[in-house]
């Protein structure tokens, strides 16, 4: 790649909605204009040895729990145009097999995460930083519903980490840096319309002045 990728830092806390306003943009464009590097991807894998009531008690909202080092050097490594190897992180599930990540260098490059701004290596490469911002009570709910249906934790496992590791994590590491960031997308609704349009707004704006200038 020629010309530096134009780099945009996501940023959300848990239940915000993060995941499904990545998808809405990523079908913006096409696999070569550009790629997506998730914090998710660079914990330290250590869960596999615990039990139930360890995972319970580990703080997964600490920055210690991410590998900062490994995760700062496959970023520069996209924006250097080399392509990035990463296993997926399964989320604790020990049936699950990682599959390799492949992520290719685009002329859009992509990081997302819980920490990223905190992060100050990683948010000082960011052109573009967008902050997904929702109500604690609403993100509560969506939290419940995707770690009870779809990762089987006990409800009060749930709450426990909501209540002493979730929320202190996003006042502490991500709701101090929102006033930094370029657009603030509130995201307390059900309808998938109101994300695709915003979605809509931002990638047409990339592509009449990134994407147009990379050709």
């Amino acid at each position: 790649m020629s010309n530096k990728p134009f780099v945009i830092g996501i940023a959300g806390g848990s239940g915000s909605g993060k995941t499904f306003f990545l998808k809405c943009f990523l079908n913006h464009f096409k696999d070569n204009e550009v790629c997506l590097v998730s914090q998710d991807d660079y914990y330290f894998r250590v869960a596999h040895n615990m039990t139930a009531e360890e995972n319970k008690l580990y703080n997964f909202d600490e920055p210690c729990t991410i590998d900062n080092d490994l995760f700062m050097s496959d970023i520069s490594k996209l924006i250097n145009g080399e392509t990035v190897y990463q296993k997926e992180y399964t989320f604790n599930n020990p049936n699950a097999e990682p599959r390799l990540l492949e992520i290719k260098p685009a002329p859009i490059v992509i990081v997302e995460g819980l920490f990223i701004l905190h992060f100050k290596e990683i948010s000082e490469l960011l052109d573009l930083k967008i902050f997904i911002d929702t109500d604690e009570d609403i993100a509560l709910q969506r939290r419940l519903k995707r770690d009870l249906l779809e990762r089987g934790y006990p409800e009060g496992d749930v709450l426990y980490k909501w209540n002493n590791h979730v929320v202190p994590a996003y006042k502490a590491y991500l709701l101090p840096y929102k006033d930094e960031c370029d657009e603030v997308i509130t995201n307390n609704t059900h309808v998938a319309e109101d994300i695709i349009m915003i979605t809509d707004e931002i990638s047409e704006r990339l592509r009449a002045t990134v994407l147009s200038s990379d050709t």
